[in-house]
């Protein structure tokens, strides 16, 4: 990518709509306001002001570090000071405050037709989730064997998250069978041309940025309706603690110039990365998307802003990373309540996920803790569909288990009617001695209400017997293998797009594998 002098764009100063959420004084009763889902925290309204200035102070202070030029000149003229290191700089609350004011309140991730297109926050109060991403091994559905994670498991993963109702997005995994350097771009070339939903780019190289976009581009169709209809968006990370790498940076830069969406993402480990309380580990997440917020708010203006704290928690007897245990889980949870409530921002993190390496109790039981602690923290999306083993590897059984969770959890969390229809007061009043529901209706007239689950099972002794004791792991498989059997073999695209696909697949290994071999050595800032 060329690196010429970036373009000024005027900032937007305050620009915030009336419709904007703004946190309640009472933010944490309950319920929230009519048609809002239930809350629940573990922060009080005080704690969270708290947070929110010890991150303002953070950044203020202390600062971070941008390796990307463009990202140093850019801030440094919005207002930003340097810091006591090389390439730290501290960023001032009023240019913060600026930046999360004009950040866009709501987003749209759009799919390749209409009918797969997102809008949040969801008008019914409820959220969307999406697959995991970044595992590097698979359990083949058919087997239960574990192998290395390949593009024929993408292919796979693509045509059950394409199946799940409550998936709305689908993240390209790690791909092994490929040269390392450009897996990403071999992993989203295959995914991207197997779905019709949304898809999450992630980079893992800042030569790869261009081919991660110019590879959305083709799927949708050229440039301009691209920008018009994104149906990618693009993960940035920081590199904890509060560093941002080029590639990073680069990523928020290409975005904003393509139109995609940002999930602004920290992975803080708690007692490594991160200070092993969960109010430290929650207090870097939140000054690491704050100054990407104000990154992008500088560097590509209008570009709409996911929070995105993925929080872990080192076992300090093993040195392994966990994101399911309780400490993970009270972390997630607070991270949620500060950037939606606190900040304002559209929010996301693990909704799933465990630290089991296989699909059995312990996992359900770490995913099912996760997902609630998140969904009533206040998350718009639950990520980690189908992931295992902290998120090293995917299970397409598990992502169809993770779809009734999820189905079960949005019924949940809706705030159920009490008006005097709903309880049926005219019959309840005056219901006979000994008479009952059965024929009423009211009855009739809801019967068909009731969530009714694909996989999860409400079957009786006998019929359980009878079936030679098959369980929900059991019809878990078979929806997903059903998937896969019906999947376009050439996917979705056509074969003009697929053709393109593959060549610009071709020429980013020509072009970065030559320019890798060519700098064997050297030392290269990623």
């Amino acid at each position: 990518m060329e690196t010429g002098t970036m373009e000024r764009r005027p900032r937007r100063r305050n620009r915030k709509k009336a419709s904007d959420p703004k946190p309640s004084p009472d933010a944490f009763n309950l319920y929230g306001a009519k048609g809002t889902r239930p809350r629940f925290g573990f922060l009080d309204q005080a704690a969270i002001e708290h947070l929110k200035t010890r991150a303002f102070d953070l950044l203020e202070t202390y600062g971070v570090v941008f390796v990307h030029p463009l990202a140093v000149d850019a801030l440094r003229k919005a207002g930003a000071k340097p810091g006591r290191d090389a390439d730290r700089l501290r960023l001032p609350r009023p240019l913060v405050e600026e930046a999360l004011a004009a950040a866009p309140k709501e987003v749209s991730l759009y799919g390749k037709t209409p009918a797969r297109d997102l809008h949040l926050p969801r008008a019914d109060g409820g959220f969307v989730m999406r697959s995991g991403t970044g595992a590097h091994g698979y359990v083949d559905p058919e087997t239960g064997h574990y192998r290395n994670l390949d593009l024929a498991a993408v292919a796979e993963i693509a045509a059950v998250a394409s199946d799940l109702d409550e998936v709305g997005f689908i993240a390209h995994p790690f791909v092994n069978g490929v040269p390392e350097i450009t897996a990403d771009i071999h992993g989203l070339a295959e995914l991207i041309r197997r779905t019709d939903k949304h898809v999450w780019l992630q980079p893992y190289a800042k030569e790869n940025v261009e081919y991660l976009m110019r590879l959305a581009v083709i799927a949708a169709g050229g440039e301009a309706e691209l920008r018009r209809r994104p149906l990618a968006s693009c993960i940035t990370c920081s590199f904890s603690p509060l560093e941002f790498k080029y590639m990073d940076t680069e990523a928020i830069l290409q975005a904003g110039r393509h139109g995609l969406p940002i999930h602004a993402c920290s992975l803080p480990s708690a007692g490594g990365t991160a200070p092993l309380s969960t109010s430290g580990l929650v207090l870097m997440a939140a000054a690491e998307i704050l100054a990407m917020v104000t990154a992008a708010y500088v560097l590509a203006p209008d570009t709409p802003v996911i929070a995105t704290p993925l929080m872990f928690t080192l076992d300090m007897r093993t040195g392994s990373a966990l994101q399911s245990c309780v400490e993970s889980l009270q972390a997630a949870g607070m991270a949620i309540q500060l950037m939606k409530h606190g900040f304002g921002l559209p929010a996301h993190t693990y909704g799933a996920g465990s630290d089991t390496p296989d699909v059995d109790v312990q996992s359900m039981a770490e995913r099912a803790l996760l997902a609630q602690t998140v969904a009533l923290s206040g998350a718009d999306i639950l990520g980690g569909v189908g992931q295992l083993e902290c998120a090293t590897v995917f299970s397409p059984v598990q992502a169809v288990l993770d779809n009734e969770v999820g189905a079960m959890l949005r019924r949940f969390i809706r705030a159920p009617d009490v008006s005097d229809d709903a309880l049926n007061w005219d019959e309840i009043s005056s219901i006979r001695a000994g008479g009952h529901f059965l024929d009423s209706t009211h009855t009739l007239k809801h019967c068909r209400d009731q969530l009714s689950q694909k996989a999860f099972m409400r079957q009786d002794r006998d019929g359980y017997e009878a079936a030679g004791r098959r369980a929900a792991f059991d019809r878990a498989r078979d929806i997903a293998l059903g998937s896969i059997r019906k999947a376009a073999p050439d996917g979705l695209l056509g074969e003009d797009a697929n053709r393109d696909i593959a060549q610009l697949v071709a020429d980013a290994d020509c072009h970065i594998l030559g320019a890798a071999a060519a700098n064997k050595g050297a030392v290269s800032v990623i």
